[in-house]
């Protein structure tokens, strides 16, 4: 009595000796693991309500963070605390998902080659941060972070803060008509500068 090994179907060796096989039944597991990672988190609480006390950022914090994101501040530095104990013991509370759900897009990320950021709110104050955007070497000898001197020149175009808010109030992020109406006024007459340092000062001040 003789056995046909033949193939028939979705053989080891009829995967194995396709490359166009081999590629779709990737994306298809690829496909079924994101969904499964990815889709509890939108009915998570954790994940998708905001913390206690988070408020959406203010014009002048929001403008901070437009100009945070345009000179690639995020590539040296990370707003994720990591729940370590060297993290917390450095930098804080770890990070959690409630303190970001105004933020689009947030700023978690793995790169880290300068200090992270998410609880620098409040560490320093306005002078120190304006000193060290200007020259970071005025305050901390060693770093090797680029200066900012033009962020103090530019100024913050009030006509540009409307538009912005309401753009996120479409995506879920509560500002108010007042608020948007008077998002103008309160840039008027600030720096960039003045903006990222806003915007530094209440990173990670909600939740200690």
């Amino acid at each position: 009595m003789t056995t046909n090994n033949a193939s028939t179907g979705f053989s080891h060796e009829s995967i194995e000796t396709s490359n166009f096989l081999m590629i779709v039944l990737i994306l298809v597991v690829l496909l079924f693991g994101g969904l499964v990672e990815i889709v509890p988190l939108f009915f998570q609480k954790s994940t998708t309500e905001p913390v206690t006390g988070l408020k959406p950022y203010t014009a002048l914090q929001l403008a901070g963070r437009d100009v945070y994101i345009r000179e690639g501040c995020y590539n040296c530095h990370s707003q994720m605390i990591r729940p370590f104990r060297a993290e917390t013991l450095r930098y804080g509370h770890y990070s959690v998902a409630g303190e970001f759900v105004y933020d689009h897009p947030f700023q978690w990320g793995s790169k880290r080659t300068g200090p992270d950021l998410h609880r620098v709110g409040g560490k320093y104050s306005d002078q120190w941060h304006r000193d060290h955007l200007n020259n970071p070497r005025d305050v901390v000898p060693e770093s090797n972070m680029p200066s900012y001197p033009w962020l103090a020149k530019a100024q913050v175009d009030p006509a540009d803060m409307a538009p912005k808010m309401k753009a996120l109030r479409t995506v879920g992020v509560p500002y108010g008509n007042e608020q948007i109406a008077a998002a103008g006024d309160e840039v008027k007459g600030k720096s960039e500068l003045d903006a990222v340092i806003a915007y530094l000062q209440v990173l990670g001040t909600t939740l200690k």
